[in-house]
């Protein structure tokens, strides 16, 4: 059996739920699994989940941090240039070094890479220091780590687990993803991607069809006495319906048509449960409009204890814009953590979505870039609450098929086909 597996996951590892189930589900089937990830202040470097299962961050902290950080101080930068200019009357090669420091600490692109770089050399170190039977790879950017430790340092299986379409994705617009994706594919074993829209992508784009595993959450039993009092923490009325939206505060997720559509929901109030970019943003705009009493932001919280304030809503949001492939052909986590919380959503009509929202009348779908359809979905649910009591009951009844324990098996399966290879 290949037992030992190593996965990288090019984040700090707090609230990645995908990468937690299947780490969780090989840990519990016998795997030992190592996760390599990034490190972060104020996280552990090592960090144990199960018997089988540890965490690895590595840091981003240059070997000569603490000379960078000494002449990143203005006051020694400034007399280092000085000594280098008084040397450079005599002799010129200190100018090409004093060149060197001045690329390496006063221009951020160069500090990002050169860290990146630092992460980047961390893992491959840290993968090939075991010699893994697997090699796990979420997303593109540690596709090649994997690849480097599993083909070209060693013999290993190499599975490509893919979160995202690299292709057609908000900020990743070069065509470099592409071509590096096409080359290091030849180098993959298996490859995985979360639905069949996004598999039949690939099989026109890379001529095969990868395996399916989808983003179903764990299975929860709903049980109201667990669930936190937004209500009291934000100063809301305690008969204000709850309208929620949980995840990342990022462009394209439809948050600021959703924030335009406030003043036109006659009843409830917008809690946004996240951090991200755009959140000043968002702040702003709500301030700007008065609508603090109508619109209240909370920060991230642990993915163990989000459900808990995810079943004290009255409507989930998931209004993801049709700004690229990835997108649109998105079934997202957070919809299915609405509907195992019991949780009626309304959601963006896009393919993936919109077949479990409709199929199995868990809420309601809009066109997700006008705050008019989007209010008059809340006023709607609202105004009806034997409707949303309805769909309520059918969430309920949705959560026994979108869970992580029906489709673990699927997950399993991909790992003893490999181990059947070794």
């Amino acid at each position: 059996m290949a037992n030992k597996v190593g996965m990288f996951v090019w984040n700090y590892f707090t609230n990645d739920a995908r990468v937690l189930r299947e780490c969780t589900a090989l840990s519990e089937a016998g795997y030992h699994v190592d996760l390599i990830a990034v490190h972060q202040a104020g996280l552990p470097e090592t960090e144990q989940r199960h018997a089988n299962f540890h965490i690895h961050r590595m840091s981003r902290k240059f070997p000569f941090s603490p000379v960078i950080g000494w002449l990143k101080n203005r006051k020694y930068l400034l007399g280092l240039i000085a000594l280098t200019y008084g040397i450079a009357c005599f002799y010129w090669p200190p100018l090409l070094i004093l060149l060197l420091i001045s690329i390496l600490l006063l221009t951020k692109p160069m500090r990002t890479l050169m860290f990146r770089s630092v992460v980047f050399l961390r893992m491959i170190r840290a993968g090939f220091r075991k010699r893994y039977d697997v090699y796990h790879a979420n997303d593109l950017n540690t596709l090649l780590q994997a690849v480097i430790c599993a083909k070209w340092l060693g013999r290993s299986k190499l599975i490509y687990d893919s979160h995202e379409v690299q292709t057609s994705r908000t900020g990743y617009d070069s065509p470099l993803y592409g071509i590096m994706e096409r080359f290091l594919l030849r180098f993959v074993d298996v490859c995985i991607h979360e639905n069949d829209t996004r598999a039949a992508y690939v099989k026109e784009r890379y001529g095969f069809y990868p395996e399916v595993v989808h983003n179903y959450p764990f299975k929860q039993n709903y049980d109201e006495t667990v669930s936190v009092d937004l209500h009291q923490q934000l100063g809301i009325p305690p008969q204000e319906p709850i309208l929620l939206y949980q995840g990342g505060i990022q462009s394209g997720r439809g948050l600021d048509r959703l924030i335009e559509a406030a003043p036109h929901i006659t009843t409830g109030t917008i809690v946004l449960i996240g951090d991200g970019r755009i959140k000043p943003e968002l702040e702003k705009m709500v301030a700007e409009r008065n609508l603090e009493t109508r619109v209240k932001f909370m920060e991230k919280v642990a993915l163990e204890v989000l459900p808990n304030h995810t079943r004290a809503a009255y409507i989930g949001f998931q209004l993801l814009n049709n700004t690229c492939f990835n997108h649109y052909s998105a079934s997202s986590n957070k919809l299915f953590e609405y509907i195992m919380s019991g949780v009626p959503v309304i959601a963006c009509d896009f393919p993936e979505i919109s077949r479990v929202v409709k199929g199995y009348e868990v809420g309601l779908t809009v066109d997700s870039h006008d705050p008019a359809a989007i209010a008059k979905a809340v006023n709607e649910l609202v105004n009806q609450p034997e409707k949303r009591q309805n769909m309520h009951q059918n969430c309920l009844q949705a959560r026994e098929i979108f869970n992580w324990e029906q489709e673990k098996p699927i997950f399993l399966a991909i790992y003893e086909k490999i181990a059947m290879r070794s």
